[in-house]
C-alpha cells in the first residue's frame, strides 16, 4: 500500500503561495493546488493539496489505499491540508474524506483536478498536464500583433456531445474532432471555434453549464493532452478556439463544490444570495478572497495551458444583480440590486486576464442593459472584450418569424439596434439558446413554404453579416437543419442528401468568404464610421437600405435589404461616388437556392439626388432578398 509522507511542506516552499491565495490574489493556484506528479527526496508520487477551512480533518482516499484514511495535514490557520502519497503517478483515482465538526465524514471531488471520471462515476483522476509539444507558434505570436476589433470574427459555436455521434449513440473522441471538424469548418470559412464548456460537469443535459470539475476537461471526449492537439490544430489551421465558462454559479451534486467542507465554502452564506432558484444551481461568493483565486486562475490556465483564445463568460447577469433569480433577495449595504461583490470580480478578472494575455477574448453573455459592459475599468466599465448583443437577436428573430405582411407594422425591430450598436463591442449572436427547447430551428422559424422559408434564412444570415458587430453562428444552422437542436444525437447531416440543404451550406460558405474578403462587413465595427444608413423609414415595402464602410474611401459596400416576398421594382438607392457598380451576392440566385436564374451584373450611376448622395443607382430588389453590390469603376475616391 502506498505511503503518506508527513512532512508534506518540505515538497515545496508553499507559504507564499497560500498567502497569496488567502488574499485573493493568487492568479495561478492550480500551480500548487489539487493533485500533482512529483519527485520528493528521491521518492515518486504526487502531492495533493486542498483548501478546507471548517474541515474537523481530511484524508485523501482512492483506488491506492482502498479508499481509506491517507492523513493529510494542515497547514498552519490558512484552511489548506496536504500531504504527499508515494509511489502513486498519472491515472490514480481519489476523492478528499472530510469530516466536519461534528464527527460528519463525506467524500468530495477536488476542486483542482485536471480529469474526473466518466459520468456516472465522481472520482477525480491524477493527470500530469506538462510536456505536451505545442506548435502554435505563429498562431499566438500573430494574434499579439492583431487588432482583433479591425478583424473578421466568425464564430461556429459547438456542443462536442451533439455535432455528430456514432451510430450507436457514443460520443466523438477528440482525435475525431480534429479530423473531422477542423476541416469541416476551415472549408466553411469561419475564424473561431466556440465550444460549449469542456469542463466536467454530471449531467449531460446541462450542456456543461453547471460544472463539478472546473480544472477538468471533461471525460467524455477524451483526455487533457487530447483537447490541447486538438486546440493545437485548430491553430495550425488559422482557426481561433473560444470556450465557455460559467464563473456565476455551480451545481449542487454532493461530490462538487457545494458545501465542501460542511459549510459555505465556495458559496454565499447568505441562502439569499447563494441560492440560484431558477437553474437549480449555487452562486459563488464573488466577495470571497479564496473564490477570487479560484475562478481568476481557473481563467488564467484554460489559457495557459490549453492555449485558449478566449472565453465566453455565461451568465454575467447572475453576477452583476442580487435580484436577477427567482424568490427572494438581499440588498447591497446601499439598499440596491447591483452586486458590488460581482462587480468588483468582473473587473479584477478582465483586468488581470489582459494583464496576462492581452490579445484574449473575453466575452460576456449579460442580457440585461447593465452599462459600460466592454468599457475600459477606468471610465468605469467591466472591461469585457465583447458582448454578446441578446437585444438585436431577440428583436430580429421576433420579426424574422412575422408573416411578412405583418412586418411593414414591426419595421423598428430592424432598425431600433442602431440607436445603441455601438455603445458596447457587441457580437451578434444566433446560438444554441435560439433552437432549443420548442424554439424551433432557425429554418422552421420562418413563414411560409418551404421555399420562402429558404429564402427567409438566407436574408436573416445575410443582414447578420452585414450588420455591424462580430458574429455567431450555432452548429447546424448552416446546414438549414429542420428540427431544433437535441444535444443527444448528432446534427441533421442527412438533411445534405436534399438539394436545398446543399445549397444552403454552399450559400453558408459563400457568404462567409465574402465577409472574410471584404474589409467593409468587419474592419470598422464599433462606430458610426463604419455605417452609412440611407434609407431606414419605407416600413410600407419593409425596404432597408444602408452601406458598409472600410477605413478607405473605396472600401464600402451598398446593402438592399427586401423583407418581403414581393419583387421591388425601380429601387433607388443612393451612392456616394460616380461610376460603375457591380453586384456581389444576390441572395436570391438559382445556385443558392433561390428562384433567379440571372441578375444585373453592373450598374451606372445616375447624376440625381437620393437618400442625401448626389449619385445614385436603379435595382431589382428580389422578393425575400438581400442584395450587396460594391463598386467597380467609380471617380473620386483615392
Amino acid at each position: 500500500m502506498a505511503k503518506t509522507k508527513e512532512d508534506p511542506k518540505k515538497v515545496q516552499n508553499t507559504e507564499f503561495n497560500h498567502y497569496l491565495f488567502n488574499t485573493g490574489e493568487h492568479i495561478r493556484s492550480y500551480e500548487f493546488m489539487g493533485a500533482h506528479v512529483i519527485e520528493f527526496e528521491g521518492k515518486k508520487g504526487v502531492q495533493f493539496t486542498v483548501w478546507a477551512p471548517n474541515a474537523q480533518s481530511v484524508f485523501i482516499a482512492g483506488d491506492f489505499n482502498d479508499w481509506g484514511y491517507g492523513e493529510m495535514f494542515p497547514q498552519g490557520t490558512t484552511g489548506i491540508w496536504t500531504a504527499f502519497v508515494e509511489g502513486i503517478g498519472e491515472d490514480a483515482i481519489y476523492k478528499y474524506r472530510i469530516r466536519r465538526h461534528d464527527g460528519f465524514e463525506f467524500l468530495k471531488a477536488d476542486p483542482y483536478a485536471f480529469y474526473s471520471e466518466l459520468r456516472p462515476k465522481t472520482a477525480s483522476v491524477v493527470k500530469d498536464l506538462t510536456g505536451f509539444k505545442w506548435e502554435d507558434g505563429t498562431w499566438r505570436a500573430k494574434n499579439k500583433r492583431k487588432n482583433l476589433d479591425a478583424n473578421p470574427m466568425n464564430i461556429y459555436e459547438v456542443h462536442l456531445g451533439s455535432w455528430k455521434r456514432h451510430w450507436d449513440g457514443k460520443f466523438f473522441n477528440f482525435q475525431q474532432y480534429i479530423e473531422e471538424l477542423i476541416p469541416y469548418v476551415k472549408d466553411l470559412g469561419y475564424t473561431h471555434i466556440e465550444l460549449l464548456p469542456v469542463m466536467e460537469h454530471p449531467l449531460d443535459d446541462s450542456w456543461g453549464y453547471q460544472i463539478t470539475g472546473y480544472y477538468s476537461v471533461t471525460s467524455r471526449y477524451g483526455e487533457p493532452k487530447e483537447l490541447m492537439q486538438f486546440i493545437n490544430e485548430c491553430h495550425k489551421q488559422d482557426i481561433g478556439v473560444i470556450l465557455d465558462w460559467v464563473p456565476a454559479h455551480f451545481c449542487r451534486d454532493s461530490h462538487g463544490l457545494y458545501l465542501f467542507d460542511g459549510t459555505p465554502t465556495y458559496e454565499y452564506q447568505d441562502p439569499n444570495k447563494a441560492s440560484n432558484n431558477r437553474w437549480g444551481t449555487t452562486h459563488f461568493d464573488y466577495g470571497k478572497p479564496q473564490v477570487h483565486s479560484f475562478i481568476i486562475s481557473n481563467a488564467i490556465f484554460w489559457m495557459d495551458m490549453f492555449h485558449a483564445d478566449g472565453l465566453r463568460v455565461d451568465a454575467v447577469s447572475a453576477m452583476l444583480y442580487l435580484d436577477y433569480d427567482d424568490g427572494p433577495w438581499t440588498p447591497n449595504i446601499y439598499g440596491g440590486n447591483t452586486n458590488l461583490e460581482g462587480v468588483a470580480l468582473l473587473k479584477k478578472l478582465n483586468t488581470l486576464v489582459k494583464q496576462e494575455y492581452p490579445a484574449a477574448l473575453m466575452i460576456a453573455e449579460e442580457s440585461t442593459a447593465f452599462p459600460l459592459i466592454t468599457h475600459d475599468v477606468d471610465s468605469g466599465g467591466l472591461a469585457f472584450t465583447h458582448k454578446w448583443n441578446m437585444g438585436w437577436m431577440n428583436d430580429i428573430l421576433r420579426y424574422f418569424e412575422l408573416d411578412p405582411i405583418y412586418r411593414k407594422n414591426h419595421h423598428n425591430l430592424i432598425t431600433f439596434s442602431f440607436m445603441y450598436i455601438f455603445n458596447e463591442n457587441f457580437i451578434l449572436p444566433m446560438s444554441h439558446d435560439e433552437v432549443v427547447h420548442g424554439k424551433k430551428s432557425l429554418l422552421n422559424k420562418m413563414p411560409g413554404d418551404e421555399h420562402m422559408k429558404f429564402q427567409g434564412l438566407r436574408t436573416l444570415m445575410t443582414y447578420m453579416m452585414c450588420h455591424p458587430g462580430k458574429k455567431v453562428n450555432f452548429m447546424g444552422n448552416e446546414i438549414a437543419q429542420w428540427m431544433e437542436w437535441r444535444f443527444r444525437e448528432g446534427l441533421e447531416w442527412i438533411g445534405l442528401k436534399y438539394e436545398m440543404h446543399q445549397k444552403h451550406q454552399y450559400f453558408m460558405k459563400e457568404l462567409n468568404s465574402l465577409y472574410k474578403n471584404h474589409k467593409a462587413l468587419y474592419e470598422i465595427d464599433d462606430s458610426y464610421d463604419g455605417i452609412d444608413i440611407l434609407d431606414a423609414d419605407n416600413k410600407n415595402e419593409s425596404l432597408f437600405t444602408f452601406i458598409r464602410k472600410g477605413k478607405q474611401p473605396r472600401d464600402f459596400l451598398v446593402v438592399v435589404c427586401n423583407f418581403t416576398p414581393v419583387q421591388r421594382d425601380h429601387v433607388k438607392v443612393g451612392v456616394p461616388f460616380e461610376g460603375q457598380y457591380e453586384e456581389l451576392l444576390n441572395t436570391e440566385l438559382k445556385e443558392y437556392g433561390g428562384a433567379w436564374e440571372y441578375s444585373e451584373k453592373t450598374f451606372n450611376t445616375v447624376e440625381e439626388q437620393v437618400n442625401g448622395k448626389d449619385f445614385s443607382l436603379e435595382v431589382i430588389a428580389p422578393p425575400l432578398s438581400v442584395l450587396i453590390i460594391k463598386p467597380k469603376r467609380i471617380k473620386g475616391a483615392k
